[in-house]
């Protein structure tokens, strides 16, 4: 039994009044527990997946495909950050906003082209990064996906060729004609030109 004094004198605190403060205060560390278990287990279903990335070499740029998909879909999210990497260095970082359209798709593309001028020829590592970010700065369904392309510059003096190339030829609507079927062919024009003659004649 707990004893309060008050003015000298000792005063009981009633046993309903001990179990509902004892029952509050065990009750409150269990609520934010179960709420972080629920957040996390919620974050661990979503998923960012980088199905593809495809590079284009044009005249001193290089053009990427970037394919990704968002799981279980698009409605679980509403910003995606994606950093593009060249040769380990970060060149970019946007933030991408999520359509909540039922008519749109959980499959979406970027295509980034990068001004390839100055830089050489070989092999080159394009990396990109994607992940949602939450309120606290934490990096959320973070992946990233890396591959290796080969950069060959397409300028002018690079597509200079040996030999033209055949780009159409005139006159292909002509027969080959072989020996026996010229010999068919004079007679008949003799035939036609004695019927001529006939027909004169009797004029």
């Amino acid at each position: 039994m707990i004893l309060a004094t008050t003015m000298g004198k000792a005063k009981k605190i009633p046993k309903s009044l001990k179990a509902s403060k004892q029952l509050t205060l065990d009750s409150l560390p269990n609520a934010p527990k179960k709420e972080s278990v629920e957040v996390t287990a919620y974050m661990q279903k979503k998923q960012i997946i980088i199905t593809e990335i495809v590079a284009v070499t044009k005249e001193d740029e290089l053009a990427l495909k970037v394919g990704f998909k968002l799981l279980p879909s698009k409605t679980a999210f509403s910003k995606v950050r994606s950093n593009l990497w060249f040769d380990d260095q970060q060149i970019s970082s946007v933030s991408i906003s999520i359509p909540q359209s039922p008519l749109a798709a959980d499959d979406f593309e970027l295509t980034p082209v990068l001004d390839m001028k100055g830089i050489c020829a070989g092999s080159h590592t394009i990396k990109v990064e994607m992940y949602e970010l939450w309120s606290s700065g934490e990096k959320l369904s973070s992946t990233s996906k890396e591959v290796t392309v080969e950069y060959v510059p397409q300028t002018k003096e690079s597509k200079l060729r040996e030999i033209p190339i055949v780009k159409s030829v005139a006159g292909t609507d002509l027969a080959v004609v072989s020996e026996s079927e010229k010999s068919i062919y004079h007679k008949i024009e003799e035939t036609m030109k004695k019927e001529m003659v006939s027909k004169r004649d009797e004029w």
